[in-house]
């Protein structure tokens, strides 16, 4: 008996979660938030509610790739990743879609609140953004079959999430709001480049067109490196072009620079599943500098 089998059905429920993954999906709302309360317009429970729905979307954009990965042959006997749930048998299709459902009508239910709050443009981008959750590997034209999952990652982890928690906030655009959403979209991405890094073998075979499966490994190196010196660059940007708003606190993330230059010696150096390690610490690395650029906003 393979030892995934012994692995129960809760167990197996946690693991297509991915939660490692979540820290995407906390990472713009603690960033909005810093520059609302920087703002002096934090609000707690729009805040509270947004969080949950970002969670309950990326849970349910994990739950979807599962899936669809899965009924496509993108998942299979060869992969390199973390185990998925379905391919290994531990939980059946008819239950995975019940549970896309349940994930991805409670998201759309605990919205309504912030819809009440910030009106029509939120229930517009919160319908978007659970559309872009189910069509990254489901439907005619999956994104992330075609090239188009780096782009999605950015706009909606980063602009998308980052400005609305804004937005519930303070019920007012930023121009400093969207500037802290390029390092936080740039950062996430970056995890998905890895993802495909590592699986670009497998996915070619299976007919997955990542960018990496694309444009090659070396296209991927570097745009893994240029999203970090792209999130190096807008502390600086937000410092001078709004030196009256900010302090010398918004130089915080700086302090991260000697683990961003370890992580990029890692992607050279590792392969295979070797590259399961250097995903979760990208994603780790992500937190870290939202994390010190709230706290160079509120400070």
């Amino acid at each position: 008996m393979s030892p995934n089998k012994n692995i129960s059905k809760f167990q197996a429920w946690i693991l297509a979660a991915r939660p490692k993954t979540l820290l995407a999906a906390m990472v713009p709302v603690i960033v909005g938030c810093a520059f609302a309360k920087h703002d002096n317009k934090f609000a707690a429970l729009p805040s509270a509610i947004a969080l949950l729905c970002s969670f309950l979307i990326q849970i349910g954009t994990n739950f979807t790739n599962d899936l669809f990965d899965f009924i496509k042959g993108a998942d299979n006997n060869e992969r390199v990743g973390p185990i998925r749930v379905l391919n290994e048998g531990l939980v059946s299709k008819k239950e995975m879609v019940f549970a896309i459902s349940l994930v991805f009508g409670t998201a759309f239910f605990s919205g309504l609140y912030l819809v009440y709050v910030g009106g029509v443009f939120i229930l517009v981008i919160g319908i978007l953004s659970i559309i872009s959750g189910i069509i990254y590997t489901a439907g005619p034209y999956p994104l992330a079959y075609n090239g188009l999952g780096d782009l999605f990652s950015f706009i909606f982890f980063g602009i998308v999430g980052t400005v609305g928690t804004y937005f519930v906030n303070t019920l007012q655009y930023s121009n400093q709001a969207l500037l802290a959403s390029i390092p936080v979209g740039s950062l996430i991405t970056a995890i998905l480049v890895v993802n495909n890094y590592r699986d670009i073998e497998q996915d070619r075979k299976s007919n997955k067109n990542t960018l990496a499966v694309k444009f090659g490994k070396v296209f991927s190196r570097n745009e893994y490196i240029g999203f970090f010196i792209l999130s190096y660059f807008i502390p600086t940007v937000l410092f001078f072009g709004f030196h009256s708003e900010f302090s010398i606190w918004i130089f915080l993330p700086y302090l991260s620079l000697p683990l961003a230059f370890k992580l990029i010696k890692l992607l050279f150096k590792l392969e295979g599943q070797e590259l399961n390690k250097l995903l979760e610490l990208t994603a780790k690395f992500s937190a870290v500098f939202g994390v010190l650029l709230s706290l160079g906003a509120v400070l």
